[in-house]
């Protein structure tokens, strides 16, 4: 091979992965790429009220589908939903698939390995939920030994396995509650402002809460690790939502609640 060759390659090579540099999967830079685009692509499940899911006209609503927009529409860009199964888009945001996850993800060490996080934009106390009289699990301790059901990345999961419960793997909250009805599980954790909504919609089911965690979760919105300029941008546009009362408004509408406040 000539000189000549040898720096016709090598310059091909330095393009190819300047363009690489560019392109999905690489940090550092999807903020200008959404801007360039003009399309925020918001990863959530669609299933879990009030957070995110359908409603009698089968459109995606949710406290979260107006915090997703709200913030777009603070990023000068419009807004593309994608729907699946809380593990999956977990998965598919590492994998670059999505630009952010919105629907009420908690903050924990483990995850913050994986994503970088906005600053909270809601807080939340995980439940555990029991069908109605059975007084066997009356603190986080008596989980142990217990049949539990949730997704399986998810914290509430997490929280179970910790107390020593058996946790079997759904896909979303109406599946648990069947379980739990049908009394194949013991008992499920969730969010406690997901169980009062459900409640409102079905004020004869027979599930209580048992325990309420003393301590409030931060949901934030996981963002593909190294993204600073992504996170410092949805921080900025949050801040400004909660200054004038959008995130205050969202939660009343949806929890009856401010959630919004620590």
């Amino acid at each position: 091979m000539n000189k000549k060759h040898f720096t016709a390659l090598l310059l091909a090579g330095l393009l190819l992965l300047a363009g690489c540099g560019q392109g999905g999967g690489q940090t550092g830079d999807l903020l200008s790429r959404i801007k360039e685009r003009g399309e925020l692509v918001v990863a959530m499940e669609g299933t879990w009220a009030p957070w995110t899911y359908h409603d009698g006209n089968d459109e995606l609503v949710g406290y979260d589908v107006e915090v997703a927009r709200a913030v777009a529409e603070k990023l000068g860009v419009a807004v593309r939903f994608e729907e699946g199964d809380f593990d999956g888009l977990l998965a598919g945001l590492e994998a670059g698939r999505y630009d952010v996850m919105v629907n009420g993800v908690n903050v924990d060490e483990e995850r913050s390995q994986k994503y970088d996080f906005t600053e909270p934009y809601a807080y939340d106390h995980i439940a555990v939920i029991v069908r109605r009289g059975d007084d066997s699990i009356r603190s986080l301790e008596d989980l142990a030994g217990k049949r539990t059901a949730n997704t399986i990345t998810s914290t509430y999961a997490k929280l179970a396995e910790r107390y020593g419960a058996e946790v079997t793997g759904v896909d979303d909250l109406n599946q648990t509650f069947e379980l739990l009805f049908s009394g194949r599980i013991d008992a499920t954790l969730n969010a406690e402002v997901s169980y009062y909504d459900y409640m409102k919609a079905h004020p004869d089911a027979d599930i209580e809460i048992a325990v309420l965690a003393p301590d409030a979760d931060k949901v934030a919105i996981p963002v593909p690790k190294g993204e600073t300029a992504l996170v410092n941008a949805i921080n900025g546009a949050l801040a400004e939502l909660r200054e004038d009362g959008t995130l205050r408004e969202l939660a009343l509408k949806y929890f009856d609640t401010d959630i919004s406040d620590p």
